[in-house]
C-alpha cells in the first residue's frame, strides 16, 4: 500500500476512534418518559448504519471500485433516534462488522482497507451529526422544514466526506488527480443520495406518526433499491462500451509497439486492471512482452516466450490468434476487491480479439513495408554489387546533369575488368561473383559525396564525377578526370585473393568530360565506350574520348558549328509552310511552319539531316528561338492581312525541360502581337515516357496561356490513350504511315478510323497527314476526318507566296473557315 493511502488511512482512524470516545463519554439527555432504554437506541443504530451498508451497489470507474450505500438514510433515522453524539460510535461498529463481513464472504479486502473504510464513514458520520446537530436537535424532534433542512444539511456532508475520502484514497494509491474518482463517485451516487434523504426523511415522519407504518417500507425499498442497481448498471454499461469503442479504435495503428502500448494502456483504463501484459509473436520466433500498472508507464522488453499464468478469478489470460496463426497473447491481472464480473470476462475476450487482430495487421503491414522497400531497393540497384543498376544510372545520371549548370563541367569513367572472361571459365562464376564484388566495393570506398556509382552490366562500371573543378583552363577537367581515373585504376589493381587465389584487378578506363548541359548521360556513356575499347586496343589502362576518332560524331560536330554561324544568318534557315484544309468547304484550317537549311555548301537540307544533332547539342534553345520567331512573323503578316488562321510550329521534347520556355513564347507572342490561341505547338508522343514533373509543369503553364498543343505522328507512340489522359491537348494528327495504307490496308484504316472517332469523342481536332491522292481524300471523309494536309492539297510553299494561297482558298470556301475552338471544328 503506497505511504500516502496509509497515512490516510492512519489519520480516518484516529479521527474516529476519537470521534466515537467522545461522542459516548458526552452525557445524552433523553426523554425521561422514553419507552425504549439506552442500549436499545445505540443497538437500532449500530444495525441502521450496518444495514445500510450491507445494502450497496458497485461499480467500476477508471480508477477502481466505487461503492454506494443507504449511509444518508440511516444517517438521518439515526439523527431521529439517537444522541447526536453516540453516532459516530455507533457507525465505527456497524460500518466496521458489515464490511469485514463482506470482506469475509466476497471482497477479501485487507484488514487496512478495511479500517480505512470503517474510519472513513466514522468520521464522515460524526462531521456531519456536528453540521445536522448546529442546525438544530434533530432528535425525536417534530417534522419540521427547520428539522428537514438539518437533516438533509448532515446528509450533504457525510456525502461530501465519504466522497473526498474515497477519492483521496484511488488517486494517492493510482497517482493520479483526485478529481477524476471524486466526480465519478459524486455522479454515481447523485440519484441515490436524493433517494436516501427521501426515505430517511419518509421513515422519520413515519416515526413520529405511528410506528406500525414501517411495515409498508420494505418492498418499496426493495424496488428502490432494484431501481438504483439497474440505473447503474445501465449506466456503467454504456461507459464501458464507450471506453471499449475508444480503446479499440486505439489499436488503430501501422506498428507493434503503437498497437500494443495503447491495448496495456487502454485495458489497464477499460477495466481498472492493476496490471496488463502483452505479449507479442514475432516472425522469427522471438517475443516481446508490455507490460503496464497503475503507475501508467509502459515497459517492453525481449522474452524467450509467453509467460505461464493459468486463469484465476483476478486474472483473466486471452490468446491472441487470427485464424490458426498465433500473434500473442493478453494477460489482465483485477484487484483483489473487485474481480471481474461476466460481463467484463466477455469484454476482455472481444478486447483480445479486437488486439489479435491489430497486432496480425501491423506485423502484415511491417511485412508489406520491407518487401515493398526491398522491391524499390532492387528495382534500382543491382543485386550482386548493391551499385545503381544500368536503368537507375541512367535516369540519375540524367537528374544530375539538369541540376548543374549548363557550362558546369563533368566526367564519366567507364571501367572494363580485363580477363574478366578467364576468371569465369578458369575459377568458376562464384570465383566471378565474388570480384565483381570486390571491385563493386572498392569503387564505392573510392567515390566522392555527389558521384554516381553503377554497375552497367556484366563486368562494366561506370563512375559519374559530378564535382570537376570549373577553371579558366579549358584542359583542366580532363586533366583532372584522368587522374582520377588514374588513381582508381592503380587502387583497383592492389593484389587481392579471389576464390583462395591471389590476383591483381586490372582495368581499361575510358573517359569523358563535357559540359553539363551538352549532353545525356547515354551519349557520354557511348562516348566513354568508344574511349575504353581504345584503351584496350592500345594496351593502356586509361584513354580520353578522342572526337575525331568517333565516326558518328565528327559530322554532327562540324554541322552543329555550321548551324551556329546558320542561326547568326538571315538567309539560311527558311520557313516551308503548309495549309491544312478543310474536306468539306476547303477552306484553310491551319498552317504548319517547316524548317529547310539552305545550306551554302550542302545544299538544301530538310528536318531529316539535321534536327537530331540539333536536339542533342546546346543550341536546341536558340534553334527553338529561331524558328518560333520566324513563324509568328509570318502569322503577324497575315493578320494585318485579314487572314486569322493558326500557325504549328514542331517542338522537340528536350525543348520542354526547360521551365524558361513558356515565358520566352510568351514574349515572342507579345512581340509580334499574335494572340496565344493562334500558335499551336505540336509535339510527339514520346513526351509521355518522362516521368519529369518539369515537362508537366511547362505544359501546364502553356495551356494556362492560351497556346494550343496538338499531337504528331499520332498512333505511332507506346501509349497513345495513356497520352491523352495524361496531357490535355487540342488537336491529333494522324501519321502519314496510316494515311497512305489505309486503302489497302484494313488494320491502316482501323486505325484511322478509331482515332477520328477517339478526337470527336473528347472534343479534340483532327488532321491526317499526308495525303497524297484524291481516294485518300475520299476515303478521309467517309471515314469522318473532316482536315488535311499533303501534297494533294499543297506542297510546302515559302513565306511569300503562301499569303495569295491563303487568300484564295479563303476565298473560294466563301468564308467557311471554321473557327479554330469552335465544336467539331478541323
Amino acid at each position: 500500500m503506497p505511504a500516502g493511502v496509509l497515512l490516510l488511512t492512519f489519520a480516518v482512524a484516529v479521527t474516529a476512534l476519537v470521534a466515537a470516545v467522545l461522542g459516548l463519554t458526552v452525557t445524552a439527555s433523553l426523554p425521561p418518559d422514553d419507552p425504549l432504554p439506552a442500549p436499545a437506541r445505540f443497538g437500532i443504530a449500530v444495525a441502521a448504519f450496518a444495514v445500510a451498508q450491507l445494502a450497496r451497489l458497485r461499480f467500476r470507474t477508471a480508477s477502481g471500485m466505487v461503492s454506494i450505500t443507504w449511509g444518508e438514510a440511516a444517517l438521518i433515522v439515526c439523527l431521529y433516534l439517537v444522541p447526536a453524539g453516540w453516532l459516530p460510535g455507533a457507525a465505527l461498529l456497524g460500518a466496521g462488522v458489515a464490511w469485514a463481513a463482506m470482506s469475509l464472504l466476497a471482497d477479501r479486502q485487507p484488514v487496512l482497507e478495511l479500517v480505512r473504510i470503517t474510519g472513513s464513514l466514522t468520521a464522515a458520520t460524526a462531521l456531519a451529526a456536528v453540521v445536522a446537530s448546529a442546525l438544530g436537535r434533530p432528535m425525536l424532534a417534530a417534522p419540521t422544514p427547520e428539522l428537514a433542512l438539518a437533516l438533509v444539511a448532515g446528509s450533504v456532508t457525510y456525502l461530501l466526506t465519504t466522497a473526498w475520502l474515497g477519492g483521496a484514497s484511488l488517486a494517492l494509491r493510482h497517482g493520479i488527480s483526485i478529481g477524476p474518482p471524486l466526480l465519478a463517485a459524486l455522479r454515481g451516487k447523485l440519484l441515490m443520495f436524493v433517494g436516501n434523504v427521501a426515505v430517511g426523511l419518509v421513515v422519520v415522519t413515519l416515526l413520529e406518526l405511528d410506528v406500525r407504518w414501517l411495515l409498508l417500507l420494505p418492498p418499496p425499498l426493495w424496488l428502490l433499491q432494484q431501481t438504483y442497481r439497474h440505473r447503474l448498471r445501465g449506466d456503467q454499461e454504456r461507459r464501458t462500451w464507450r471506453a471499449f469503442a475508444e480503446a479499440t479504435a486505439a489499436l488503430n495503428q501501422l506498428d507493434e509497439r503503437g498497437v500494443a502500448t495503447a491495448a496495456v494502456t487502454g485495458a489497464l483504463s477499460l477495466f481498472g486492471a492493476a496490471l496488463v501484459e502483452v505479449d507479442v509473436a514475432r516472425g522469427d520466433g522471438r517475443w516481446r512482452r508490455y507490460r503496464g500498472d497503475t503507475g501508467g508507464q509502459v515497459r517492453d522488453r525481449e522474452v524467450a516466450s509467453p509467460a505461464r499464468v493459468e486463469p484465476s478469478e483476478q486474472v483473466l489470460v486471452r490468446p491472441l490468434t487470427v485464424g490458426s496463426t498465433e500473434v500473442g497473447q493478453l494477460r489482465v491481472h483485477f484487484p483483489r476487491s473487485a474481480p471481474p464480473s461476466t460481463r467484463e470476462r466477455d469484454a476482455v475476450a472481444a478486447f483480445g480479439d479486437a488486439l489479435a487482430a491489430a497486432l496480425h495487421d501491423a506485423a502484415t503491414h511491417r511485412e508489406l513495408r520491407l518487401v515493398t522497400a526491398r522491391s524499390s531497393y532492387e528495382a534500382v540497384h543491382d543485386q550482386l554489387t548493391g551499385l545503381l543498376n544500368r536503368a537507375a544510372m541512367l535516369t540519375k545520371g540524367d537528374q544530375a546533369l539538369r541540376q548543374l549548370a549548363h557550362d558546369h563541367p563533368v566526367a564519366l569513367l567507364l571501367l572494363d575488368i580485363n580477363q574478366f572472361k578467364e576468371v569465369n571459365d578458369t575459377l568458376g562464376h562464384a570465383a566471378g561473383d565474388q570480384l565483381l564484388r570486390l571491385t563493386g566495393n572498392r569503387l564505392a570506398a573510392l567515390a566522392r559525396p555527389g558521384d554516381l556509382l553503377g554497375r552497367l552490366g556484366g563486368d562494366e562500371f561506370a563512375l559519374l564525377l559530378t564535382a570537376v573543378p570549373m577553371v579558366e583552363d579549358r584542359a583542366a577537367p580532363l586533366a583532372y578526370a584522368l587522374r582520377q581515373a588514374r588513381e582508381i585504376a592503380e587502387r583497383l589493381a592492389a593484389p587481392t585473393e579471389v576464390a583462395g587465389v591471389r590476383m591483381s584487378v586490372e582495368v581499361a578506363v575510358g573517359v569523358v568530360v563535357a559540359d553539363a548541359g551538352t549532353a545525356d548521360l547515354t551519349e557520354l556513356l557511348r562516348r566513354a565506350d568508344i574511349a575504353m575499347y581504345q584503351a584496350k586496343e592500345g594496351g593502356g589502362s586509361v584513354t580520353a574520348y578522342d572526337s575525331s576518332r568517333d565516326a558518328a560524331s565528327t559530322d554532327h560536330l562540324a554541322l552543329l558549328a555550321e548551324l551556329r554561324e546558320a542561326l547568326a544568318a538571315d538567309d539560311q534557315l527558311v520557313l516551308a509552310l503548309q495549309p491544312a484544309v478543310d474536306l468539306a468547304t476547303g477552306a484553310p484550317t491551319g498552317v504548319e511552319a517547316l524548317i529547310r537549311w539552305r545550306h551554302p555548301r550542302r545544299g538544301l537540307l530538310g528536318p531529316a539531316d539535321f534536327i537530331r544533332p540539333v536536339e542533342n547539342s546546346e543550341q536546341l534553345g536558340s534553334f527553338t528561338r529561331y524558328v518560333l520567331d520566324k513563324a509568328l512573323a509570318v502569322a503577324a503578316g497575315w493578320a494585318r492581312e485579314g487572314l486569322d488562321l493558326p500557325i504549328s510550329v514542331n517542338l522537340s521534347a528536350r525543348s520542354l525541360l526547360d521551365p524558361r520556355l513558356p515565358a520566352e513564347i510568351g514574349e515572342a507572342l507579345h512581340r509580334h502581337q499574335v494572340p496565344p490561341h493562334r500558335l499551336v505547338l505540336e509535339i510527339t508522343e514520346t513526351v509521355v515516357m518522362s516521368e519529369l514533373e518539369v515537362i508537366d509543369e511547362v505544359l501546364a503553364t502553356l495551356r494556362s496561356m492560351g497556346v494550343q498543343l496538338a499531337v504528331d505522328d499520332f498512333g505511332t507512340g507506346f501509349s497513345s490513350l495513356t497520352f491523352l489522359t495524361r496531357i490535355a491537348v487540342d488537336e491529333l494528327k494522324v501519321d502519314r504511315s496510316f494515311v497512305i495504307r489505309m486503302a489497302d490496308s484494313p488494320e491502316a484504316a482501323a486505325i484511322v478510323r478509331t482515332t477520328v472517332g477517339l478526337a470527336h469523342e473528347l472534343g479534340l481536332r483532327v488532321v491526317a497527314e499526308g495525303v497524297e491522292t484524291a481516294e485518300q481524300r475520299t476515303a478521309l471523309a467517309e471515314l469522318g476526318c473532316t482536315a488535311a494536309q499533303g501534297y494533294h492539297f499543297f506542297k510546302p510553299m515559302p513565306a511569300d507566296k503562301i499569303g495569295a494561297v491563303l487568300g484564295s482558298m479563303v476565298d473560294t470556301a466563301r468564308g467557311n473557315v471554321f473557327p479554330l475552338r469552335a465544336d467539331g471544328a478541323s
